[in-house]
């Protein structure tokens, strides 16, 4: 069997911007289990840019994938946060290059005149805060679908 490929399923690759709490929801939503190693965490201090390739779930797949009795799939993505000021990373070893890190969700909690601070939560009780000037974070696939190595639809305890 092949890959799925987007020409399949009669849609395109994901190109989505937040640049507010409610438009920052879809995409955590969207994101939701993405797994990446810890080696494709990137911040550019000069540009202000932190930047993640993911192996992002396509959850807005799931129910067509379902109906039609096919596998799930996941596709890489590029999540990239502009205008960082600040990156801190909690409960994990960025230097362990090994680390598959899950991403479970994004978070922003306003401050004064636009800035704040966009949390990526991880599985394992690890995260990452991203003080920010604005919100502005961008979610882009890159490459095209391809069958979840698990098979299954990713579950929590």
């Amino acid at each position: 069997m092949s890959d799925a490929r987007f020409e399949d399923g009669g849609e395109g690759p994901l190109r989505l911007v937040a640049q507010d709490a409610d438009d920052l929801r879809v995409i955590s939503t969207l994101v939701q289990d993405a797994v990446l190693p810890v080696t494709e965490m990137k911040h550019d201090a000069k540009r202000r840019r932190f930047a993640l390739l993911l192996n992002r779930f396509r959850w807005e797949d799931r129910s067509e994938a379902e109906a039609v009795g096919r596998a799930y799939e996941r596709v890489r993505s590029v999540l990239v946060v502009e205008d960082v000021l600040k990156v801190q990373s909690y409960g994990f070893d960025r230097t362990d290059n090994d680390l598959v890190l899950s991403l479970l969700s994004l978070d922003f909690a306003a401050g004064p005149d636009g800035t704040g601070r966009l949390t990526l939560t991880l599985a394992g009780d690890g995260a990452v805060a991203l003080d920010v000037e604005a919100l502005e974070v961008r979610l882009d696939d890159v490459t095209r679908p391809y069958r979840a190595p698990s098979g299954k639809v990713p579950t929590h305890d």
